[in-house]
């Protein structure tokens, strides 16, 4: 699934360990997210959405 995670954070400023620490996951989690190799729970990918005021489907891109 693709993202704008590491976008998004550019834009605030945040580097991957303050998006952990805001979303409560570890940098390893942020990192794995915005390199396509790990999807986040549906959980964290809403908290991840709502940290930028976003909608889920804002953040997280279909693929196909």
């Amino acid at each position: 699934m693709k993202n704008r995670i590491r976008d998004l954070r550019a834009e605030h400023a945040w580097t991957q360990a303050d998006l952990a620490q805001r979303a409560g996951v570890s940098r390893q989690t942020i990192n794995a997210i915005e390199t396509g190799k790990f999807d986040p729970s549906l959980p964290v990918a809403f908290r991840l959405a709502k940290l930028f005021d976003l909608k889920i489907e804002e953040v997280f891109l279909d693929d196909q």
